[in-house]
C-alpha cells in the first residue's frame, strides 16, 4: 500500500460507518490540485473525495475556517456536502458530485452558457444569507503574504513595490465606496467549478470568507480568461440584467487586485518548491497583467465610475 493510499484509508476510518475499513479492493484517483493532494474514492456503496493538505499550507490558511465555510457553502446548495473534517490537521472527505465536467478556462469558453452558469452560482452563496467565519481583506493579506516571504529565501519580481503603492488609490476607493460583505469563494480557479451543463457546483474554500461579492466575479474572469462578452455575460446573469458602471468596475479593478494578491501566493509556493508547476512564472505572468491593465485608461475610467456611485 502506497504512503498516500495509507493516508487516505486512515483519514477515510474518521467517519463512523468506515472506521474498519481497508482500501485493498477500493480505486482510488488521484484529482487535480496546486497545493493539496486530493483523491477520489469509489466504494462499494458510496464515492467520497478526501482531500489531504499538502506541506507548507498551514503557514498561510486558517483549516478551521475553512472546515466552517466548507459546511456553510454545502447548506447554501452550492457545495458537496461536507462528511468528515478536522480543523486541526486539515483532512477533510466530502461526497462526490457525480455527472460534472472539472470546469478549465477553455471549457469556460467551449461550453454554451457557462459564465453565466458561474456567475449563478457565485448569486446564490452571495444571497444564502449564510455567515463565513474571516474577513477577506485584501491588502492586509498582502501584507501577511509579505511578511511570509519574508522568512524565506525568495525575491519579487521587479517593481511589485511600486505597484503595491500604485494601488494606494484603489484602497482609497473602495474604502470610501464599500459595497455590503456576503459569503464569498475569493479564489474561483477554473478547476474550482464543476459542471453538468445546467448547473455549477464550486468547491474547495480554503480562502473563502465574508468578501465583496465582485471580488469572486473579477477573479473569475481573470482566472479564465474571459473575454469582453463574457465579462458582460457573466455580470448580466449576475445582475439579472445590466449591471451599473460601478458595479462593473468594481469587478475590473478586482481582476487588477486579484492578479497583484495572487503574484505572492504564487511566489510563497515557489519559496516551497511546490512541484505542482513552474511558480515563479506563474508569478511574473499575473505581476504583469495586473501592471498591464493597471496602467490602462480604461482602469482609471472604471476607478471613476466606482467613485460615481
Amino acid at each position: 500500500m502506497s504512503e498516500f493510499t495509507e493516508s487516505v484509508q486512515q483519514a477515510l476510518r474518521n467517519v463512523p460507518h468506515l472506521s474498519d475499513i481497508t482500501l485493498t479492493d477500493s480505486q482510488l484517483v488521484r484529482l487535480g490540485g496546486l497545493t493539496n493532494v486530493v483523491h477520489r474514492v469509489d466504494l462499494a456503496n458510496e464515492t467520497l473525495i478526501v482531500r489531504i493538505p499538502g506541506k507548507g499550507t498551514e503557514e498561510y490558511i486558517d483549516r478551521a475556517v475553512e472546515l466552517n465555510n466548507a459546511i456553510a457553502a454545502a447548506r447554501a446548495g452550492v457545495s458537496a456536502e461536507v462528511i468528515w473534517g478536522d480543523a486541526g490537521s486539515g483532512i477533510m472527505i466530502s461526497g462526490c458530485i457525480e455527472d460534472i465536467v472539472t470546469m478549465t478556462p477553455e471549457f469556460f469558453s467551449e461550453r454554451p452558457g457557462a459564465p453565466e452558469r458561474a456567475a449563478l452560482a457565485f448569486r446564490k452563496l452571495h444571497q444564502s444569507g449564510e455567515t463565513f467565519h474571516f474577513r477577506f481583506e485584501l491588502f492586509s493579506m498582502i501584507e501577511d503574504y509579505l511578511k511570509v516571504l519574508s522568512g524565506k529565501d525568495s525575491e519579487l519580481p521587479e517593481g511589485y513595490s511600486e505597484i503595491v503603492e500604485a494601488a494606494e488609490p484603489v484602497k482609497t476607493v473602495l474604502s470610501e465606496n464599500e459595497s455590503a460583505l456576503a459569503p464569498c469563494h475569493c479564489d474561483p480557479l477554473c478547476e474550482n467549478f464543476l459542471d453538468d451543463g445546467t448547473r455549477m457546483w464550486i468547491v474547495d474554500w480554503e480562502y473563502s470568507g465574508m468578501n465583496d461579492p465582485m471580488w469572486d466575479l473579477g477573479d473569475l474572469s481573470v482566472e479564465a480568461g474571459f473575454t469582453d462578452e463574457q465579462d458582460r455575460a457573466m455580470m448580466d446573469a449576475y445582475f439579472d440584467g445590466q449591471a451599473s458602471a460601478a458595479e462593473f468596475g468594481r469587478m475590473v479593478v478586482y481582476k487588477a487586485m486579484c492578479d497583484l494578491l495572487w503574484t505572492l501566493w504564487g511566489l510563497i509556493q515557489h519559496a516551497d518548491k511546490n512541484p505542482a508547476e513552474d511558480f515563479w512564472a506563474y508569478s511574473v505572468n499575473r505581476f504583469e497583467r495586473c501592471k498591464t491593465l493597471m496602467r490602462s485608461s480604461e482602469f482609471k475610467a472604471h476607478l471613476a465610475a466606482i467613485r460615481a456611485g
